[in-house]
């Protein structure tokens, strides 16, 4: 019997085929052994999730990462659905809701602007681990543990030799983490 992903990443991009970094990240993921992927915008065009299928990858991994562009300052759509549908009370929170509890939580996400731009006297006025507060308290309220993200600043403007070094980062994180998680 084949061994469970380890890593779980679900990845939300509504424009990857327009995406300069997300399509390497993606790469590098499904590079690392013990890593299984779940694309919601290929999985779901239509929005409507299969909180079965979601719940039950979930279940099985040690840690998930959520993998996707911060775009305005949020995730995209459907991973906002996604969460709203799969992390239920019952399931990941609330009585008889501990499916998550003791496993990690990362956001892997990429920008169009450059770190500057996310100090906090910078233009957006903050670091994106602040536009990343609501998953930080999801895996609070689901018992998950809360790692460092992953960030790839300027992703739009950055040149092919720093987006394979953000990839190859990456794919050496998600390499470390797995390690961890078969423990």
């Amino acid at each position: 019997m084949a061994e469970a992903a380890r890593i779980l990443v679900v990845f939300a991009h509504p424009a990857v085929e327009r995406a300069r970094i997300n399509p390497s990240l993606l790469d590098a993921a499904a590079a690392v052994p013990g890593v299984a992927i779940r694309d919601l915008y290929e999985l779901y065009p239509d929005f409507t999730v299969d909180v079965g299928a979601e719940q039950a990858a979930l279940a099985e991994a040690r840690l998930v990462v959520l993998q996707f562009p911060l775009y305005w300052f949020a995730a995209p759509a459907l991973l906002k659905e996604w969460t709203d549908q799969v992390l239920t009370r019952g399931f990941a929170y609330g009585p008889g809701g501990a499916a998550l509890a003791g496993k990690g939580l990362l956001c892997a996400v990429s920008t169009g602007a450059d770190e500057a731009g996310f100090r906090p006297r910078g233009p957006f006025g903050a670091r994106v681990e602040a536009y990343l507060a609501p998953f930080q308290q999801t895996a609070r309220v689901c018992g998950m543990d809360w790692l460092d993200p992953f960030v790839v600043h300027a992703a739009a403007v950055a040149g092919d030799g720093e987006l394979a070094a953000a990839a190859a980062r990456y794919r050496a994180r998600l390499q470390g983490l797995a390690t961890q998680a078969g423990r």
